[in-house]
């Protein structure tokens, strides 16, 4: 497979981006991409995911590859031709660059008689923060596509172009939600002792909820709670009647994930209840933490150093999540991080995939399935 033409495609795929579950588009041109390869190719899995299946030789044995396809909910404002051509669509996480790393590896792969089994390429819908993932196993992807071991990589811009890290255990957290709503003020703000006070109520709390993390978590426990959203007011005269806190909860043992969560329930209630007011809480688990197993993980760090790139051992997790955490629940794997500077952060309304990764990506992924599915002697 001609590099410049994986380029092209990535590029293209950056200039429509499509948001969770509305990947008709790219799915259509990685469908069309597999066909022409004549890989047998499944759509409409998890709504718009896309499963294509490679076989070679006799063996029963079975390794799913997998790449994320959705876009991010936010302006593009790189200044690059191939710029999103949507407001409010953006690649700012480089899924069209593993899109195009998992098409290229496919394409090197369907050329290719030095593996025996099979190979199962996995390109998922809605990973930002939708659970794509889980629709797809929700929809069987386990069951219809059996797998071994599932294996998944991402670019990373604090890593140099060139090297790979990934660990055993625990390497992205789990990912929670809070909304907190304060009820039961409202009244002039020149007249405070006729009612309850939810903005003093609510700053309290934030202030509180900052002490949670610092005073109920083991120190040698990483976690964080991170306050992101405080809404509340719309007159310079008026105190509220309702005021609302938004926020994340960042962890990787579940029994810390419950320690947070009780805490702050409890401290919504209690500081609430002092200013006379209530609080509603809605705490939301939506991804797991990523969790790599022991010998998948030795497999993709082999894998990396036999695809040139300089690998090592990641010394701690990441506090971002991974919705691919679902599949390491249903099946054991390892997820690497692929450096890719010099690019911008992750998320970043300017970031561009370095286009530079691609053949590194391709070259761990076959190598992957070279460690997974090796011919018989």
């Amino acid at each position: 497979m001609d590099h410049q033409h994986l380029i092209a495609l990535r590029r293209d795929l950056h200039a429509h981006p499509e948001l969770g579950f509305e990947e008709q588009r790219t799915a259509a041109m990685v469908a069309d991409f597999l066909r022409q390869l004549d890989i047998e190719v499944h759509c409409g899995v998890g709504k718009t995911g896309v499963v294509g299946v490679l076989r070679r030789g006799s063996s029963p044995r079975t390794v799913g590859l997998r790449a994320d396809m959705d876009a991010l909910p936010m302006d593009d404002a790189g200044q690059q031709a191939w710029h999103s051509r949507y407001p409010g669509r953006c690649h700012a996480c480089g899924h069209d660059g593993h899109t195009a790393i998992l098409l290229g590896a496919a394409a090197q792969l369907a050329g290719s008689s030095t593996f025996d089994g099979s190979v199962v390429f996995i390109f998922q819908p809605a990973e930002e923060g939708l659970a794509g993932a889980q629709a797809m196993i929700d929809d069987g992807l386990f069951s219809r596509f059996p797998c071994d071991a599932v294996y998944a990589l991402h670019n990373w811009p604090e890593l140099p172009l060139g090297t790979a890290q990934t660990r055993p255990g625990p390497i992205m957290a789990a990912a929670d939600r809070f909304d907190i709503t304060v009820k039961g003020g409202g009244g002039h703000a020149a007249q405070p002792h006729l009612t309850a006070d939810t903005l003093l109520a609510t700053s309290e709390l934030v202030v509180q909820l900052n002490t949670i993390v610092a005073r109920a978590v083991d120190p040698c426990e990483p976690a964080l709670l991170t306050v992101t959203r405080v809404q509340g007011g719309f007159s310079h005269n008026m105190i509220p009647a309702s005021a609302s806190i938004t926020g994340t909860v960042r962890t990787f043992d579940p029994q810390v994930q419950d320690t947070i969560e009780q805490c702050l329930r409890a401290m919504a209630q209690h500081v609430t209840a002092a200013h006379r007011l209530t609080a509603e809480v809605n705490y939301q688990r939506y991804y797991p933490a990523t969790v790599n197993a022991p010998q998948q993980a030795e497999i993709a760090l082999r894998a990396a150093h036999n695809a040139g790139l300089a690998a090592s051992l990641a010394a701690k997790p990441a506090l971002t999540s991974e919705d691919f955490a679902f599949m390491l629940q249903a099946r054991p794997g390892a997820y690497l991080w692929l450096g890719s500077a010099d690019s911008r952060p992750l998320h970043h309304s300017a970031y561009d995939f370095n286009d530079d990764v691609i053949p590194y990506g391709i070259r761990w992924f076959c190598e992957v399935v070279r460690e997974t599915l090796p011919m018989k002697i």
